[in-house]
């Protein structure tokens, strides 16, 4: 078996019976009381030292821009900072029961999308870091980025605790769930709004009622003709990208001619290769589609300085658009503490993490590989639609009742996407019934938002003395 790879092979010989037994044998192994504990370890790595050391497989100029995203606030530095915690979390206590890990598991990477059935649905939506690891590490990540939210947002300790408290307790009890349920039952298990809007609106306030209605609406429209509309024009009879330098920046109007040429010499070549890892009947979609413009484009706050491209495809007219995001993968922050993906490409072990994780994906969702003498140095992509139905609310601005529940929600995906993956039943046996595991996570959280802070102010600090240079105008 490949390294890292989460091992079924045993689940079906196991009684139910037996799968409850592992749960509670590893409480005695590993008490849930231990998973409070967090004490930076003697030999902590500098925290800019590995953002400095991730910044050495990235595009230079966008570096500081990664930079100044995350020196927003504590929480943006967070979103950007997974191989810190990765590094930290190495050092915790593990069950012993692995699952498909998102890897980067904070309140910002769930949200809304279309299904192919399109209906929209509520999931985790970032999967560059996924791998087979600890499932402890993604709730504690989640846990974390709510109470550096909660803080963010000026709640006071009770609220803050609470709405951890909650999230975790979500994720908890959605396990145990999952945990009683056939094998199908847990497969086709889907978060669809429209069934739990009622239930979301009954549950918070009217101001964020109206919030919450208009990000579902904001969702329904932002589809490939509202891309149309926004990211490009007509120039000259063709319909072009509109550049917007440094975060779009068009293929034609790169300054390195050398590389500028490469690409465009091999881009259909790629696209070809990219399509023979789509399902036969989607390659047959994809082939009514021609490629007219290919742009770079800066997305999201941890990922910035990665090659990000966006493609914009025609069908049947010249008002039948088709937006690719073609976004570079690369090693998962886990894998120097778990053990190597059991997939040569990158890109493509985000696409099989993302299967297994998600209830429903994109019908374009596939990967390729770009080779140095394209480049300057070997890439590794994943390939989706841009916008289909995607959005999300501003978690910042909810309110503390709002963002429990908002936080309970990514917990019971979050659960179910573990469910799918890993040993649910010895899980949920783990975790048990009671709160010793919840508290356990909020006083970790607690601990970790500290040390967050201090990182923070580590990056603060390098800005200042010039060791990294930052660009906050974007």
């Amino acid at each position: 078996m490949a390294s890292g790879a989460v091992d079924f092979s045993g689940l079906p010989q196991l009684s139910v019976a037996e799968r409850v037994a592992r749960g509670k044998a590893a409480r005695r192994e590993v008490p849930r009381s231990s998973h409070a504990a967090f004490e930076p370890t003697p030999h902590r790595l500098d925290p800019v030292e590995l953002l400095e050391r991730q910044a050495d497989t990235r595009v230079p100029e966008l570096v500081p821009i990664r930079y100044g995203r995350m020196l927003h606030s504590p929480f943006t530095f967070y979103r950007g900072a997974a191989l810190i915690m990765a590094a930290d979390l190495a050092a915790t206590p593990r069950s012993g029961f692995l699952v498909q890990c998102c890897g980067d598991a904070h309140l910002s990477n769930f949200g809304l999308y279309a299904s192919p059935e399109r209906r929209l649905v509520f999931d985790i939506n970032d999967f560059d870091e996924t791998l087979p690891g600890p499932w402890e590490w993604d709730v504690k990540r989640l846990a974390v980025s709510m109470l550096i939210c909660a803080r963010s947002s000026g709640f006071s300790l009770e609220e803050q605790e609470r709405v951890v408290l909650e999230t975790v307790a979500a994720y908890r009890t959605r396990m145990a769930e999952f945990a009683g349920k056939r094998n199908l039952e847990v497969w086709y298990t889907r978060f669809e709004i429209e069934k739990l809007l009622p239930q979301l609106r009954s549950q918070v306030g009217g101001r964020m009622r109206k919030r919450l209605d208009k990000a579902v609406a904001k969702a329904f429209r932002r589809d490939n003709v509202h891309a149309f509309s926004k990211l490009s024009r007509d120039v000259d009879g063709e319909r072009r990208i509109i550049s917007d330098p440094p975060l779009i920046v068009r293929l034609d109007d790169f300054p390195d001619m050398e590389e500028r040429d490469r690409l465009k010499a091999d881009v259909e070549r790629r696209l070809v290769e990219y399509s023979l890892t789509l399902p036969h009947e989607r390659r047959i979609l994809l082939d009514q589609f021609q490629l007219v413009d290919l742009a770079r484009k800066v997305v999201g706050v941890g990922s910035v300085g990665t090659a990000a491209w966006v493609a914009l495809l025609l069908g049947r007219d010249g008002r039948d658009p088709l937006f690719m995001q073609v976004k570079e993968a690369q090693r998962s922050v886990m894998e120097e503490f778990v053990g190597r993906s059991e997939y040569e490409n990158a890109g493509e072990r985000v696409v099989a993490g993302q299967r297994i994780m998600q209830a429903s994906s994109d019908i374009f969702l596939g990967w390729l590989h770009v080779p140095e003498s394209v480049v300057g140095q070997a890439r590794d992509y994943y390939v989706r639609q841009l916008r289909d139905w995607k959005g999300s609310i501003v978690v910042e601005a909810m309110d503390p009742q709002a963002l429990s529940v908002y936080g309970q929600l990514c917990a019971a995906t979050l659960a179910h996407a573990h469910a799918r993956s890993g040993d649910r039943i010895a899980i949920a046996s783990y975790l048990g019934s009671g709160t010793v595991f919840d508290r356990a996570v909020l006083a970790f959280s607690e601990a970790y938002a500290e040390q967050n802070d201090r990182d923070y102010a580590a990056l603060l600090e390098a800005v200042g003395s010039g060791r990294v240079t930052a660009d906050r105008n974007f």
